[in-house]
């Protein structure tokens, strides 16, 4: 099968084309044929080493796992002896978690672990795309920030990934959202549910002179120091971005003061939980109340192009790979 790799560290350019074995199911597992696989910031912040806490992970020298990709949507190709949940040519979407994998042709996930039947309404790679988003969102706001119907909530980098699907889901939770973006992306957000948009190149949202009960950065591109000031008391600053510093705040806050800083790592949590907030977002999905925002499609050869729009910081939704039929 066809696989995007890579074997050293480096640029977009580090990644290549290779054929690799097809992996066999074990008794508990399924293969899936992919048909579509999102293209996120972790996988460019993987492929590029620079960061020295997700090499801990990624491997200190070199890349332990060559292929990349968590969220990906396909059709069950094989099944394990022990199957039970799903059968040979359902469509579905799932999110391989710490052993990626997903830019290839074919890939192996428990049937137990984070897959759920894909949602009617969209395509393969629409619910890719939805993967994305949402298993990092939905954890953020309801579990982490435990978002309530009435409360005020800001989304910076709202026409993203993260912030596209934290924009619908704030509002599915019943919360008054305030959308920040760039002034070409306003309408796109307003058009996701946003109450309320603020366009950065315009106006500054830390002295806007609002406050929230939750600041939601999806981006990472503020800070809980600068952001602290448009909080409510009791508020919620919550980032994507793990550093030391946002640990130390986290601590700190949570230890002084009335405002707090929250890191969640959605990677990890257990792939039932996953799963279960895939189905979920099914439902939602085919209710009509969350949609998918896809910036480009790519061929699996171009990912490297897709790395590229990623890292622009620029991208509205998502970037998906597209596999050949």
């Amino acid at each position: 099968m066809k696989a995007i790799a890579y074997r050293t560290y480096g640029t977009p350019d580090v990644l290549h084309l290779e054929e690799v074995a097809i992996p066999t199911p074990a008794a508990h597992e399924i293969r899936i044929r992919v048909h579509a696989a999102a293209v996120s910031s972790a996988d460019c912040t993987f492929r590029a080493g620079r960061d020295r806490m997700a090499r801990m992970f990624t491997g200190l020298r070199r890349p332990k796992r060559p292929v990349l990709g968590t969220e990906l949507a396909g059709v069950v190709e094989a099944i394990g002896d022990a199957v039970t949940r799903f059968a040979v040519g359902d469509a579905v979407y799932a999110a391989t978690g710490d052993d990626l994998g997903a830019h290839a042709e074919y890939v192996c996930v428990p049937e137990a672990g984070a897959v759920a039947h894909k949602p009617r309404n969209v395509d393969f790679a629409e619910a890719a795309a939805l993967a994305e988003g949402t298993l990092t969102a939905l954890p953020f706001l309801r579990d982490t920030a435990g978002l309530r119907p009435g409360q005020r909530v800001l989304v910076n980098g709202a026409s993203g990934s993260v912030g596209a699907a934290a924009v619908q889901l704030a509002k599915h939770l019943g919360a008054e959202v305030t959308a920040v973006c760039s002034t070409r992306n306003v309408a796109l957000v307003r058009a996701l549910g946003a109450d309320h948009v603020i366009d950065y190149t315009q106006t500054d949202f830390t002295r806007a002179g609002e406050t929230w009960d939750v600041i939601f950065d999806t981006v990472g591109k503020s800070s809980f120091g600068r952001a602290k000031r448009a909080l409510k008391d009791g508020g919620v600053y919550l980032t994507t971005v793990l550093s030391a510093r946002i640990l130390l705040v986290g601590l700190w806050t949570r230890l002084f003061g009335r405002k707090r800083a929250k890191l969640s790592l959605t990677g990890l949590r257990k792939p039932a939980q996953k799963a279960a907030d895939l189905e979920i977002l099914r439902g939602l999905v085919e209710a009509g109340e969350v949609r998918p925002v896809i910036d480009r499609r790519f061929p699996l050869e171009e990912a490297a192009a897709a790395h590229r729009l990623v890292e622009t910081g620029h991208k509205r939704g998502h970037a998906v790979l597209v596999m050949a039929a």
